[in-house]
């Protein structure tokens, strides 16, 4: 059936039932790649392969040459000579052998390979056989746009460690999650519009100005977690809620620290990730004030009964993202806890997922 004449709404409601499907393995695989992506950063592996080998780069590693030989890349770079030296090959199921660090790399690379099979393949079958309607085919575009944006930033971030430096670059880490983030937004966008193609909108102006900034202050806030990861900075300041004893430190507050130079090169002093912090915590300060006074305004809307659960599925996920963000920065004593670093990043995506639905429901046409 040729789904473009009908109006719409129609059009989206005869959407195949397979179609649907799809669209939801695409943002469980999404979200899976945001995960692993945290466990490869936090686990120091996302510099273990030296190249990007779109098709060849498939295939790992299987003879004890190839290994040795892979091996042999990564000891060129400056990581291993730097903290790194003396790293045994050890086995994928070792932690801190290069085997373990190449494991959780190559399983990110692989994943995003997988993912574009499983959205190019259907996608292909589908317009072949006009199961697409126009508007969701420019949505779904632009889908794969972001995609390729996000792999090729992922590089540009690989390639920043493997030169002069022992890690990423912090700012490019940060830049590469927060497209993750709004690919990640965009096609869960594209699903509501798919699964609830005719909400009861809620037309409450003030609970949507409320809802843009409780948006845009999370989307910076991904950004500032994505420098914390970046810069290592809840190492510097593992209290809570003072920062060492401080409300703000006095490396932040010196005026002659504010310069291009520590921004720059904020690896070799501590003026840039104690300054990220205090943003990260006065964004998250600031998301729970928002957050809150949402809530209870929205309280007196009780018509609408996928509006009111959505909104205790959301309020939910910010407290338990908030507490999540308090027990990783306390437990940063020495090193960065895996799990609640992990944990913490997976919830910011719930996060925000929860929040463009109930925004959908406030506003279901576009971003």
């Amino acid at each position: 059936m040729d789904l473009e004449k009908n109006g719409n709404n129609t059009r989206n409601d005869q959407i195949a039932r397979i179609v649907k499907i799809w669209l939801c393995i695409g943002l469980f695989m999404v979200f899976m790649q945001v995960v692993i992506g945290g466990v490869t950063r936090l686990t120091g592996s996302g510099l273990s392969i030296t190249k990007w080998d779109i098709v060849t780069g498939t295939i790992p590693p299987i003879s004890k040459t190839a290994w040795e030989a892979e091996f042999e890349l990564y000891k060129a770079t400056p990581q291993y000579e730097m903290i790194n030296e003396g790293m045994e090959m050890g086995s994928i199921f070792k932690a801190g052998t290069f085997k373990f660090i190449y494991f959780w790399e190559y399983l990110h690379r692989l994943w995003a390979r997988t993912m574009g099979f499983v959205f190019a393949i259907p996608f292909f079958i589908f317009l072949s056989r006009k199961m697409l309607p126009k508007s969701l085919i420019k949505d779904l575009g632009i889908v794969i746009l972001l995609a390729m944006i996000v792999a090729s930033m992922g590089w540009i971030m690989v390639a920043s460690g493997l030169t002069n430096r022992p890690w990423v670059n912090g700012y490019k880490l940060s830049l590469h999650l927060s497209l993750a983030f709004i690919l990640a937004g965009y096609l869960l966008w594209t699903t509501f519009k798919v699964i609830q193609p005719s909400p009861k909108v809620i037309h409450n102006l003030m609970l949507k100005r409320v809802m843009v900034a409780f948006l845009v202050v999370l989307v910076a806030q991904v950004f500032f977690g994505g420098l914390m990861s970046g810069m290592k900075a809840g190492l510097q300041y593992p209290t809570w809620p003072d920062m060492n004893g401080k409300v703000v430190p006095e490396v932040v507050l010196d005026g002659g620290n504010w310069n291009v130079d520590n921004l720059v090169n904020y690896d070799s002093h501590g003026f840039t990730p104690a300054l990220v912090q205090v943003l990260h915590r006065g964004a998250a300060y600031l998301l729970i004030l928002l957050g809150f006074y949402y809530f209870f305004k929205s309280k007196k809307l009780k018509e609408n009964v996928i509006f009111v659960k959505a909104n205790i599925v959301w309020i939910t996920m910010l407290i338990i993202q908030i507490l999540l963000g308090i027990w990783t920065v306390i437990s940063c004593k020495g090193s960065i806890p895996i799990g609640l670093g992990v944990a913490h990043q997976a919830c910011a995506l719930m996060l925000l997922g929860t929040t463009l639905f109930v925004y959908y429901q406030l506003n279901a046409k576009r971003l």
